[in-house]
């Protein structure tokens, strides 16, 4: 079984997430994806590392967001996104394409993991987010 893994620590400040644009180049070079796959993981891993900077550690300075990236038999790369929040339950996000939301600025984050990863799951508590992407 062939696995290569990448790992990263974002403090919980917003200025961290001017890092994602290097990262992502990294993550797309090191396990050679295409273009699609690439914005795909472009919108979803912004979407999950400042979730977890905002809404997860609630932008407290001493807490961290992990970014792990780890490819499996060539075919599923994992990303997994944790932080050191209380967590939520994503079932009680509100549906971001009801009529009463559509005009909301923000809560269409969980909505576009969902429909950009192939695969998306919380651990129990919900401070943890794995996106799943079937490679070619």
């Amino acid at each position: 079984m062939n696995k290569t893994h990448l790992s990263y620590t974002f403090s919980s400040s917003l200025d961290e997430l001017d890092r994602l644009p290097d990262i992502l180049d990294q993550i797309t070079e090191t396990f050679s994806l295409d273009n699609e796959t690439a914005a795909k993981l472009m919108l979803t891993v912004s979407e999950a590392v400042t979730n977890g900077i905002k809404h997860g550690n609630e932008l407290t300075p001493e807490k961290e967001v992990y970014l792990n990236v780890m490819l499996s038999n060539s075919k599923h790369l994992q990303i997994k996104v944790e932080d050191q929040g209380d967590g939520f339950n994503p079932e009680e996000v509100p549906d971001p394409l009801a009529e009463e939301n559509l005009l909301k600025p923000s809560g269409r984050g969980v909505y576009l993991m969902k429909e950009y990863a192939d695969q998306v799951s919380y651990n129990a508590k919900g401070n943890e987010l794995i996106l799943t992407f079937n490679l070619p």
